[in-house]
């Protein structure tokens, strides 16, 4: 019997990719290409299944090209390369990767936070340079963190991880906003309190974004938004690019309407905002809150799992979709 054709678009573990190879005739991405539209088109053709990451954009046109396809899985826990809604009526089951990383992702929002909150990025550079030839009262003083208040935007799994460091690890005070309000009981554990997006913006000394990509969240953070934040507060957004309007940000850091910013995500990445690249007060760095060996493998496992379970099973492990077209 043919094993079922399947994609997997980027590179992954090599174990993960030998299970795969067990069960599926796998087109596989060693070299690690960032393919373009029409390659990804091209090496879909006659694949029921594929293992994509956020650089893989799956959409109508490529689902009208491919109609044998049946389930993309995503490694990832964000998803806005995929067209869901055009999957669904493609019959096309979307999986992702929640919760292997929750807590790794939180534990780098948090080190983002202290590196931007005690400038330790620009200190850095400042050594490396030769220009520390002695110590100064208000060298590099920061914001304080231990007792601040922590303003988190998006408390989901990760948010709520990063609620939990703050307020039990370092005493902060911690607000939040969300679609929907947490329970009492999750507000208790993470001892959160839910006010309005403009109460959060006013008053946080750190506001940090876990807030998922979408048309409608898109620029939750513009100009208007971050001239309601206190100049001494920093902003970290480790949510997804196009959250924040990176342009406003740049100019905002500048004129030093915030004291500074930690980014681990950015609009049209891998491109960065040149003006981001120019200002001293933000840390930068290349979309890797997920990024321990552990977690990017437990990432990996989970989308083969997926793509494994539901070819040779009929039931995937974490579905975004109950897909309704042709393929179903």
């Amino acid at each position: 019997m043919n094993k079922p054709a399947i994609l997997v678009a980027r590179a992954i573990f090599p174990e993960v990719l030998a299970q795969l190879q067990q069960v599926f005739d796998v087109d596989y991405n060693q070299g690690d290409e960032v393919f373009t539209p029409a390659e990804l088109n091209h090496r879909l053709h006659g694949k029921v299944g594929a293992l994509t990451a956020g650089s893989d954009r799956i959409d109508a046109a490529l689902l009208q090209a491919n109609p044998q396809l049946r389930i993309v899985a995503n490694m990832a826990v964000g998803y806005n390369n995929f067209d869901v809604t055009a999957m669904t009526a493609a019959g096309v089951l979307a999986t992702n990767t929640p919760d292997v990383l929750t807590e790794t992702t939180a534990d780098f929002g948090f080190a983002l936070l202290m590196a931007t909150a005690r400038r330790m990025t620009e200190s850095e550079h400042f050594l490396r340079a030769g220009q520390w030839t002695k110590w100064s009262y208000d060298m590099f003083a920061g914001a304080e963190v231990h007792g601040s208040t922590l303003g988190i935007l998006g408390m989901g799994r990760i948010g709520q991880g990063i609620a939990r460091r703050g307020a039990h690890g370092f005493g902060m005070n911690v607000v939040y906003h969300n679609r929907s309000r947490l329970s009492p009981e999750l507000e208790a554990d993470c001892k959160a309190r839910y006010v309005s997006k403009q109460e959060l913006l006013q008053t946080a000394d750190h506001v940090v974004l876990v807030v998922p990509y979408s048309a409608e969240s898109h620029h939750t953070v513009g100009a208007a938004e971050l001239a309601q934040m206190k100049p001494t507060a920093t902003l970290v957004n480790i949510a997804r690019g196009g959250i924040v309007d990176d342009a406003a940000l740049a100019q905002a850091l500048k004129d030093k309407r915030i004291a500074a910013a930690g980014l681990d995500v950015f609009e049209g990445e891998p491109a960065v905002h040149p003006e981001l690249l120019k200002v001293p007060n933000v840390v930068l760095t290349p979309h890797i809150a997920s990024a321990t060996v552990k977690t990017r493998m437990a990432m990996a496992q989970l989308a083969a799992d997926n793509l494994m379970a539901y070819l040779l099973r009929g039931q995937a492990l974490t579905p975004l979709n109950t897909p309704s077209g042709p393929a179903a």
